[in-house]
C-alpha cells in the first residue's frame, strides 16, 4: 500500500467545484481531508463540489467562525475552518474526535496548521495558485492507495 499523488489544474471556480464533485467518488464513510492554500485560493469552491458530489444541497459557507459546520447528503460532511485556531488543543472542547468517525467525511480547511491531530489516513489536497494566470490553480492530492 503506497500514496497516490495526483495533479489537476482548473482555470475557474466552475472548474475547481466541478473536481470537487468528481473527488467525492473518493471519498466514502470515514474519510478525513486536509485542504490546504493560501488564502482565497479555492478551498471552499472545492468544498462546494465535493458536498455536491456526496449528495448535498444546501449552501455550503466556509465556518471561519462558527470552526465546523455539518452537512446532510448521501454521507454527512463536517466542514472544518480551522484559520482563527490559536491552540489545536482548542478543538477538543467542539469534540473533534467524535467528528472524525466511520460513517461521516471530515474536510478540513487549513488542515496543515492541525496536521498532527488528523487521522494517519487522511487524504492532503493542496490548493496553489499560479502567479501567471489569476483564476489558474494547481490542485495536488495524495491520498493512499487502498488496493
Amino acid at each position: 500500500m503506497g500514496n497516490i499523488s495526483e495533479k489537476y489544474v482548473s482555470c475557474s471556480e466552475e472548474e475547481t467545484i466541478n473536481l470537487g464533485i468528481c473527488l467525492a467518488s473518493f471519498m466514502g464513510p470515514g474519510t478525513a481531508v486536509s485542504l490546504e492554500g493560501d488564502l482565497g485560493a479555492g478551498k471552499t469552491a472545492l468544498v462546494r463540489g465535493i458536498a455536491k458530489g456526496l449528495g448535498i444541497d444546501e449552501t455550503i459557507t466556509s465556518p471561519t467562525f462558527t470552526i465546523v459546520n455539518t452537512y446532510e447528503g448521501d454521507i454527512t460532511l463536517h466542514h472544518f475552518d480551522v484559520y482563527r485556531i490559536d491552540d489545536p488543543e482548542e478543538l477538543y472542547y467542539i469534540g473533534w474526535d467524535e467528528y472524525f468517525n466511520p460513517s461521516d467525511v471530515c474536510i478540513v480547511e487549513w488542515g496543515d496548521r492541525v496536521s498532527g491531530m488528523l487521522p494517519d489516513d487522511t487524504m492532503r489536497i493542496r490548493i496553489m495558485r499560479d502567479q501567471a494566470g489569476l483564476n489558474k490553480r494547481l490542485i495536488i492530492l495524495e491520498r493512499q492507495d487502498c488496493t
